[in-house]
């Protein structure tokens, strides 16, 4: 008969870690990019952690079109359904929390208290802006006087695709503070992660695939910025971009594309750098003008019967 042999502490010892190659994240699936490139992902100091998806323009362009799709049925949900889809978010990344402080900590080169406290505050975040879902609406709205027999509404209505560059610093917490405001508002999102420290980002989206969230409202690429943000900017079908992330020597031309396009722009606050920006205080990162940024504000006339 053969003879199984158990291999010894010293085999087990020698042999070598194969690093993980993940995938892309695009309407609800995990496809590889269809040009076949990927990129290796290190620690600050240099140490080899996994490789990830070099994500391509057609890469892009496919994860557009299929937020484009996916627009309706969001914006449609009541805004209620959109915040209980959200908390199922940050019930889901509580599951995970002692991964997301392992990934973390690599990432951003933290210590494992430091790094839990950040992972603790992106899954707080979640909970804090899944609470305006069924709010904003009632803080930016407003009945309006006007001189004639007719009510005038104001009503904040999601603008459509919105591209999310992502911090680069912050690989999970400036991720989550970007990410939840379009998405609370209605709109879906194409969003471009930390191309340095893609790993909290990408096990995200393993808790996205698992959550209610519908396929293609989020879609998550990995890359190079300067590759993909000028696609990104000048596409004509996306609404919007938040261009927090974007490298510092592309901001101008990445605006003037969003113009020739007529896109809305979220910008940094005046002053805030991705580097030095504190994302743990609230008072800065908590902002419900962050959702405004992504609402489009409509005026109904209806009359009054008689």
């Amino acid at each position: 008969m053969p003879r199984f042999v158990v291999p010894s502490a010293a085999a087990s010892a020698s042999r070598l870690d194969v690093r993980k190659t993940y995938k892309l994240y695009v309407n609800g699936a995990f496809p590889r990019s269809e040009s076949g490139r990927t990129y290796v992902v290190a620690t600050p100091a240099g140490e080899p952690l996994a490789n990830a998806a070099r994500a391509s323009r057609k890469d892009l362009r496919d994860a557009v079109r299929y937020a484009r799709a996916a627009f309706p049925g969001w914006a449609d949900r009541t805004a209620m359904n959109r915040g209980q889809i959200l908390y199922r978010v940050a019930e889901l990344m509580e599951g995970r929390r002692d991964q997301f402080v392992a990934e973390v900590a690599q990432a951003e080169g933290l210590r494992a208290d430091r790094a839990a406290a950040v992972v603790e505050r992106a899954i707080d975040r979640w909970v804090w802006y899944a609470g305006w879902a069924d709010k904003i609406a009632q803080v930016l709205g407003s009945s309006n006087p006007v001189a004639s027999d007719y009510f005038n509404f104001t009503i904040p209505e999601p603008t459509g695709v919105v591209g999310v560059v992502a911090p680069e610093t912050s690989s999970l917490l400036g991720l989550v503070s970007r990410l939840a405001p379009p998405l609370v508002a209605g709109n879906s999102v194409v969003v471009l992660a930390s191309e340095t420290r893609p790993l909290p980002a990408i096990s995200l989206t393993e808790v996205l695939a698992t959550s209610d969230v519908p396929g293609g409202v989020i879609n998550v690429l990995t890359g190079r910025k300067h590759e993909l943000v000028p696609v990104l900017a000048a596409h004509e079908d996306v609404d919007a971009i938040d261009v927090w992330g974007v490298p510092d020597d592309l901001r101008t031309a990445v605006e003037l594309s969003a113009a020739d396009s007529v896109k809305r722009v979220a910008r940094r606050p005046k002053g805030a750098t991705d580097a030095r920006f504190d994302w743990l205080d609230d008072r800065a990162s908590e902002r419900p003008e962050w959702i405004a940024a992504y609402l489009e504000m409509k005026t109904v006339w209806h009359p009054i019967g008689v």
